[in-house]
């Protein structure tokens, strides 16, 4: 296998929509990058529970942080993780054929708790900086109290499952095209607002340019 294709396992296998899958590692690091907010599926007494969290990567492993306390992020357990983009609606001629054109990706693998104090400094960095470029060189670093009450987990990104739908409905060569109803795409975007200052802050504290470049522009 190619380094940049995934491997095709049991739980990434496309069984339905084959056409939408893909195995190549770009695909992934591409959706990955798009976003930082991922949910974390994982069975904590024998219950499944789902928990959206905060997530950064590098080339070959994805991070997850969250409190101490919480019971999904214990490590050392089967997890999947997701991450989805919503890029526009697909409305058809039939309600039936109507969709969603999206970007997925689905992450299994065992979840490992990172003890390490250098490496669990290195991973909240690569998350911070992975949501907002230049935050961790401006703000103050995690004190050793609260990297204490801060749970990071890594997960390899080995086996993933790659979906991506776009482009027009699918019934414009068929009988519904004669009905005269119209068909398309609603497109959805999304686009970093104007920064809106703390109210506590003095008057003349300046934006960081990190913060403000980003203004009118998308994630990743």
């Amino acid at each position: 296998m190619a380094p940049d294709q995934l491997p095709e396992t049991d739980l990434t296998r496309h069984r339905r929509l084959r056409d939408q899958g893909s195995l190549d590692r770009a695909d992934l690091d591409a959706i990955l990058d798009a976003g930082f907010v991922c949910h974390l599926g994982v069975v904590v007494e024998g219950r499944p529970l789902v928990v959206p969290t905060v997530y950064g990567r590098d080339e070959r492993r994805l991070y997850l942080h969250g409190s101490v306390a919480s019971r999904s992020l214990a490590g050392g357990t089967p997890v999947c993780v997701t991450v989805t983009h919503v890029d526009g609606l697909v409305l058809a001629r039939s309600v039936f054929e109507h969709g969603v054109n999206y970007r997925s990706a689905m992450i299994h693998g065992e979840a490992r708790k990172v003890t390490d104090p250098e490496e669990k400094l290195a991973g909240l960095r690569r998350l911070t900086e992975h949501a907002t470029p230049g935050q961790w060189s401006y703000a103050r670093r995690p004190s050793r109290k609260e990297l204490a009450a801060t749970t990071l987990l890594v997960l390899p990104l080995d086996e993933a499952s790659v979906k991506i739908r776009t482009g027009a409905p699918d019934d414009g060569d068929g009988p519904d095209a004669e009905l005269g109803l119209w068909a398309g795409v609603l497109p959805l975007t999304w686009a970093w607002g104007a920064p809106v200052p703390d109210p506590s802050l003095p008057p003349q504290t300046p934006i960081p340019a990190h913060i403000a470049r980003r203004e009118g522009t998308r994630h990743g």
